[in-house]
């Protein structure tokens, strides 16, 4: 199975669009996409420099354009098997690759969502900082005790801390065991609840556009859980510029899935990275300019072909929705079915306890904690699988 990724903020540079737009219908498909947006993203991808494109409100739609082009010029309709995620922006990418979002649904999605972070950003002089090293579990609970926000967890011994710039700086001066801190050249604290007002204004917009079931299997950054309808899929999208981005649990899910290969789209680099150290052995093509088209071609031509009668699994992680002592509930043991809406289990914390409930019907593949464990807010509890006839 093949997993196609497309990358995030902070992957763009100057002229990252010259190259591709040689090929036919590039330039009439940004210039449409420059007319739905009001921006010139031909100028902007191709002579604007450092500085103009790493404003939220620019960097996001060219994010998503580019990654739509170079998965057009691959050609992502064929019946292999596939899973497709985006990091960040780049999950309205993925919306674009799954069917669920028209290309130019996707990129003008992009823009307003950047134009309203970018608002948001403005309000209030946040941002954040990289921790690298340190045991995971241990940094994210280091980031909460500071008073920020573990605000992407992207394996590889990283983890992106967000929130008030004194706190970060505060953090820097002392912080968890074996991390180090690298500060973001960011506008502000991204996925966090500074970005409140942003999810407000998009909710607004949403509600305008159409949204077809994803297909093929989309996973999301909330939880790394393949999301079935399209109208859960525009929630999640919405929702995501205040919760944390779980690329770490994505990642856990393709491993489920028995991912094999990994194509990261233009602007790529990072997941590609990323996919190196956390899916060892599998054969990845980061795909930064049109000459590297080919070796993807060549990966999606080796991959496996539906058969008929395939099944498409659905996974939830179910994530912890506060810090505290981790419990299951009794009687539920690996294997057997639940129903939607069971309790697997509470988190106890110092004034009160949270159940957790499954989302979904279908087997506990996989207990991920264990009783008495204590556990920051956002980290995966149990895995929930669900396969269903297609």
């Amino acid at each position: 199975m093949i997993a196609v990724f497309a990358p995030g903020q902070g992957s763009q540079s100057p002229g990252m669009f010259t190259p591709w737009l040689e090929l036919p219908g590039v330039a009439d498909l940004l210039g449409e996409w420059s007319e739905a947006t009001g921006l010139d993203l031909v100028r902007l991808g191709t002579t604007a420099d450092a500085e103009e494109i790493k404003d939220t409100a620019v960097t996001q739609p060219l994010l998503v354009a580019l990654g739509t082009i170079t998965a057009l010029q691959l050609d992502l309709s064929g019946d292999f098997e596939r899973v497709v995620a985006g990091h960040s922006v780049g999950e309205l990418t993925a919306a674009a690759l799954a069917g669920a979002l028209l290309p130019a649904e996707a990129v003008a999605l992009a823009a307003r969502r950047g134009a309203e972070m970018a608002a948001a950003c403005a309000a209030t002089p946040t941002g954040m900082s990289a921790l690298l090293g340190g045991d995971p579990d241990e940094v994210a609970a280091g980031i909460e005790a500071a008073g920020l926000t573990p605000a992407n967890r992207n394996g590889a011994g990283q983890i992106v801390a967000a929130g008030a710039l004194d706190k970060l700086a505060a953090l820097a001066e002392n912080p968890p065991a074996g991390a180090r801190v690298r500060p973001l050249a960011v506008a502000g604290a991204f996925h966090t609840a500074y970005m409140a007002p942003a999810e407000a204004a998009l909710a607004s917009y949403a509600s305008t556009l159409s949204v077809s079931d994803p297909r093929p299997i989309l996973l999301s950054n909330a939880d790394g859980a393949a999301v079935p309808t399209g109208a859960e899929l525009l929630e999640r999208l919405v929702r995501q510029v205040t919760r944390p981005v779980r690329w770490d649990l994505c990642l856990t899910t393709c491993r489920d899935l028995g991912v094999s290969s990994v194509i990261e789209l233009a602007p790529a680099g990072t997941l590609a990275g990323i996919a190196k150290r956390e899916l060892p052995g599998t054969e990845i093509v980061a795909v930064k300019t049109p000459a590297d088209l080919d070796a993807a071609r060549a990966l999606i031509a080796a991959s496996p072909q539906h058969g008929q009668g395939e099944h498409t699994p659905d996974f939830r992680v179910v994530v912890t929705p506060a810090k505290g002592v981790f419990t299951r509930a009794v009687g539920l043991v690996e294997g057997g079915d639940i129903a939607a809406g069971t309790k697997l289990g509470v988190i106890a914390t110092n004034r009160d306890e949270h159940v957790i409930t499954s989302p979904q019907a279908g087997v506990l593949a996989e207990w991920l904690r264990h009783d008495g464990d204590i556990v920051a807010a956002g980290l995966p509890v149990a895995r929930i699988d669900h396969v269903e006839a297609s």
